[in-house]
């Protein structure tokens, strides 16, 4: 697939966020085509996603468990190729089945195990490809795997997405690095799209939580390339807490950094949009309120 004339020159160089550590699997699905991102002890978890009613098994199962204590480590896992939505029971098991084969081979609960699918819709998920191969993708782990990661949950896109930035807080610098996947059927409120954002800067669930909510707003939730929307869409934010040096909603130079990262993975997204050739930026001016200049 010819790169679009819109993307960036190369993948950039992400720096490594301490307390995570990420592998990748080609389990037969599509390749690479499983990213597995393991996170240290006391990490805590926000997300977003889509807001249709025929949400995947996926995302369903990950609403659950946001907000669920975070002494533990935790685990996302993704695979491409097949979005496992549209699946019913099936859907749900394949679900149980991945969180279950992870957590007991990383010795976790499977309430702290994320998972995501994205790809061909309607047709069963054939997760014992991946469950099967669990210690070859632990055995993968590593500092440096982002962008493999980034390259391995891609389903039509041209390029792998990543943005990274680096915060000086009053205790010390963190830093936010982040990949994503989209290119199609992307709509306002989020549509088939993919993102994970890691930073290793101490923050409460709930405070990160809404400082995602509120940035995704103005950054993904206010791109557009078709008009379609999806069942799969997930934005997930962890931070590990590894460096040390506590954050909070109020510390202006971490939300902007936030900001930041999440704006570039959005337009990315637009730039690999299917058939584009131009990139647009709509600012309207006038409005009451930012809810009614997204209504018009």
């Amino acid at each position: 697939m010819a790169k679009s004339p819109l993307a960036p020159a190369q993948f950039p160089a992400l720096p490594n966020v301490a307390g995570v550590r990420f592998g990748t699997l080609a389990a037969g699905i599509k390749y690479p085509d499983v990213m597995l991102a393991e996170l240290a002890p006391g990490t805590s978890i926000a997300g977003v996603f889509t807001q249709s009613a025929t949400r995947s098994a996926a995302v369903l199962d990950c609403q659950k468990k946001l907000g669920l204590p975070a002494a533990e480590g935790a685990a996302i896992l993704v695979n491409s190729g097949n979005a496992n939505a549209f699946t019913g029971h099936r859907g749900m098991a394949s679900v149980a089945a991945l969180s279950k084969a992870l957590a007991d081979q990383l010795e976790l609960s499977e309430a702290r195990v994320f998972t995501a699918s994205t790809g061909v819709i309607g047709e069963p998920l054939p997760h014992e490809k991946i469950s099967s191969r669990m210690p070859e993708l632990i055995s993968d782990l590593d500092a440096e795997g982002i962008a493999m990661a980034a390259q391995a949950i891609m389903t039509t896109d041209t390029y792998p997405k990543g943005a990274s930035a680096q915060v000086e807080t009053p205790s010390g610098p963190v830093n936010i690095v982040g990949i994503a996947k989209g290119s199609g059927m992307i709509a306002p409120d989020m549509a088939t799209m993919l993102a994970y954002i890691f930073t290793d800067a101490q923050i409460e669930q709930a405070e990160l939580q809404g400082l995602l909510s509120t940035l995704n707003e103005v950054t993904f939730n206010a791109i557009t390339v078709d008009s379609d929307t999806s069942t799969s869409d997930t934005l997930i934010l962890a931070a590990t807490g590894a460096s040390g040096h506590r954050v909070s909603a109020q510390n202006a130079a971490f939300v902007e950094g936030l900001h930041q990262v999440m704006r570039d993975l959005a337009h990315q997204v637009v730039r690999d949009g299917e058939g584009a050739r131009k990139f647009v930026e709509v600012r309207l001016t006038g409005a009451a309120s930012d809810q009614d200049a997204k209504q018009h």
